[in-house]
């Protein structure tokens, strides 16, 4: 593995990472009430996935022009950061719009 290859590799695991934890925040925000907080959560969690998509990109676009792109446990480790993120922000969206409609209790 070479310092290229973790170039591309580190930013999917962090971004993947910060995409999934404020994710969280943001159902933390919303079930405390503060929708303002969490739909700031949520467009940090959807911004971090925007940046952990660039780098899979690169790697892709390499990939269809021919070049080679190791897999190594790295890139699969970063590939499951940025898939659980995504999943993540995908399902935190559906709980905070569940949690603007319920009654407060």
């Amino acid at each position: 593995m070479n310092d290229e290859q973790m170039a591309v590799i580190m930013p999917l695991i962090m971004y993947g990472g910060e995409a999934k934890s404020s994710a969280v925040e943001a159902i933390q925000a919303a079930k405390a009430g503060d929708f303002d907080k969490a739909d700031e959560r949520i467009k940090a969690a959807s911004q971090a996935i925007v940046e952990a998509h660039h780098g899979q990109t690169d790697l892709l676009t390499k990939a269809a022009n021919g070049e080679e792109v190791p897999v190594s446990i790295y890139m699969v480790h970063a590939q499951d950061h940025l898939m659980t993120g995504i999943a993540f922000v995908d399902l935190a969206k559906e709980i905070i719009e569940l949690y603007r409609v319920m009654p407060k209790q």
